[in-house]
């Protein structure tokens, strides 16, 4: 069993801990992700200090669980996942060990608050300058720090009293629906747009009717990774049938789903089908869905693409973001960005660290850090005062903005730009 709500044993504690056992011994086995992340530094430590297996605590095994930021790159590195007879899916059994340990202890305060991203989001939108201002005090992180656990130092997205979601109604209401010329496509535009990054929605709006694509945003909740994190599987399970039933009606109609956050798209293309496993709309909207980039990219591969570029942009370094790789599609933003004249792209494929909430919390904090270090220092060697940092994931931007002092921008805000649609 890698990941079956429906199995009976899949909440029973004493059958989770068999099979860690037996995943742990693979792991210790082969050790090709010895280096990958913290959870397999400390597994593997922690069996050299004891030479044996058997001697490692249940405290032990959920210590390798809280180390896990759920990034997947071990997935795709792994040797024996399925159809491997080991059938070893390590990303899948840190959720299932996240969730029997909140089934059975309850889910922290900590992640019950942080896993309401939408609630969130509405608040910080209905209170924006006051949160955005609470977020910059010394003294109400400190407090923050003290009551959520919520390290003083980290770097969080500012809110914006219009929502994304409130913006494109009344764009829509003035501009009416334009041509579908080149396709037609839902943009789920994930919580980070709507409540944090407005003007990244209104870019990928503006580059995919650019591209002569109609644009529609129904109504959508969280795709539901940040329930994940913290083992709320239920609440997950919730927003999924909500997206599911918003959404399947479009994709029926012959609209795909273009999504702009790697994490997002990844939840709709790979757990939706996964906590929903009898729902056949969930495998038909796995089967629509695109990140933005891939979805212009395909549209260029049909020779559909607009490449009039006013506009170069000069050295870019692009982080490509640890869910965008796991989706295995390719460098599809950086294929993007190097269409553009005059324009130089270099990739960088490492973890930033910053992994949902993980690196929020106080414990984690200062390790995000070195985990995303090497991105950093490549940046911070950079003598082009021009330069463009770029990544897919909004969070990572945060935590190189932590790291090197830079904002860094979405591709297709750089694509925005290089079209000349900013000058409009």
């Amino acid at each position: 069993m890698v990941f079956d709500l429906k199995d009976p044993k899949f909440w029973d504690e004493e059958a989770l801990f068999k099979e860690m056992y037996r995943i742990f011994d693979i792991c210790n086995g082969c050790r090709l992700c010895y280096n990958l992340c913290p959870s397999f530094e400390f597994l593997f430590k922690k069996i050299d200090e004891t030479d044996n297996l058997d001697d490692l605590t249940k405290q032990d095994y959920y210590k390798v669980v809280e180390l896990c930021y759920d990034c997947k790159l071990c997935f795709p590195k792994c040797p024996y996942t399925p159809p491997h007879h080991y059938e070893l899916d390590f990303p899948r059994l840190m959720l299932r060990a996240k969730a029997v340990k909140a089934k059975k202890e309850g889910i922290p305060l900590r992640d019950k608050i942080l896993g309401q991203a939408d609630l969130i989001g509405k608040l910080g939108s209905k209170f924006s300058g006051l949160i955005n201002l609470a977020n910059r005090l010394k003294i109400s992180r400190v407090l923050m720090e003290k009551t959520l656990g919520i390290h003083r130092e980290r770097n969080l997205p500012e809110y914006h009293s219009e929502t994304f979601e409130k913006w494109f109604k009344k764009y829509a209401k003035q501009n009416g629906k334009k041509e579908a010329k080149n396709g037609k496509v839902v943009l789920f535009y994930t919580c980070t747009v709507n409540y944090n990054e407005p003007e990244l929605g209104k870019a990928i709006l503006k580059v995919l009717e650019h591209n002569e694509v109609e644009v529609i945003v129904p109504e959508q909740k969280c795709c539901g990774m940040p329930f994940l994190d913290g083992g709320d599987i239920d609440s997950a399970v919730k927003n999924a049938k909500f997206n599911v039933n918003s959404l399947i009606r479009y994709v029926k109609q012959g609209y795909d789903i273009v999504i702009p956050a790697p994490t997002c798209s990844y939840m709709l293309k790979q757990e939706y089908t996964m906590l929903l496993p009898d729902d056949e709309d969930a495998k038909l909207i796995a089967q629509h869905t695109y990140d933005v980039s891939e979805y212009l990219m395909k549209l260029h591969r049909e020779g559909k693409l607009k490449t009039d570029f006013k506009n170069p942009q000069g050295k870019i370094i692009y982080h490509l973001p640890c869910h965008l790789k796991a989706q295995n599609i390719g460098y599809k933003s950086r294929d993007l960005l190097e269409l553009i004249p005059g324009t130089e792209v270099e990739m960088i494929q490492r973890c930033s660290g910053h992994d949902g909430t993980w690196s929020m919390k106080k414990e984690f904090f200062e390790m995000s850090l070195k985990v995303g270090k090497p991105i950093f220092d490549k940046i911070n060697q950079s003598d082009d005062t021009q330069l463009v940092v770029s990544s897919d994931c909004t969070l990572a931007q945060l935590q190189i903005q932590k790291g090197t002092g830079k904002k860094g921008l979405h591709p297709i805000q750089i694509l925005y730009n290089a079209y000349g649609l900013n000058e409009k």
